[in-house]
């Protein structure tokens, strides 16, 4: 099987990286979207295998053990995200390359398992306040939930030089613009 290159969209929580993702498959026909695992409840407005694969704790730690992840990360006890082999396959059998919204550990984790074969880029926020008022506005959050990843996303930003590009989201069009011309330099 021929393999496909892999793209990489890493962030803290809020600062952008779905939006940009979600843009950049308009944009590229040859990508498609790597749709990850988690064992957190699904929110109203998402769809079990469109938005993720929705496993129980059980289900994604028998998945660990089985080695079916590419890669994996607890990112909050007992709040698993991970990436299935078996999606990334599905998506290069059809010829497409992957593009992930991961978070910085995942993302990470890609690299250094894909080497050149995958873009890593890091979408940084306009500054740790700017992030606070994006997770408010979701309304999906919980006080002590935006308190406990604006602690994670300080530490999150340290790691963004050990991406191959970072993009600032200070202005969407902007990071549109940026993440067009990054993405299309890779896939020529």
């Amino acid at each position: 099987m021929l393999k496909g290159r892999l793209i990489i969209f890493s962030a803290p929580s809020g600062a952008g990286k779905t939006t940009i993702v979600h843009h950049l498959l308009k944009v590229f026909p040859q990508l498609e979207f790597s749709v990850s695992a988690c064992s957190r409840p699904m929110r109203k407005h998402e769809a079990n295998g469109v938005d993720y694969y929705f496993l129980s704790i059980e289900e994604f730690k028998h998945k660990i053990a089985a080695e079916e992840f590419v890669e994996w990360e607890e990112v909050y006890k007992d709040n698993f995200y991970g990436t299935l082999k078996n999606e990334v396959e599905r998506i290069w059998k059809k010829g497409k390359h992957v593009i992930f919204d991961v978070d910085v550990a995942g993302g990470l984790h890609l690299k250094n398992q894909f080497k050149d074969k995958a873009l890593a880029v890091f979408v940084m926020p306009p500054s740790i306040h700017h992030l606070e008022m994006r997770l408010k506005a979701r309304e999906t959050e919980t006080t002590e939930s935006i308190a406990r990843r604006i602690g994670k996303a300080e530490n999150e930003i340290k790691t963004a030089d050990q991406f191959d590009k970072i993009i600032l989201n200070d202005k969407l069009e902007h990071a549109f613009a940026e993440a067009e011309k990054i993405v299309g330099d890779f896939l020529k």
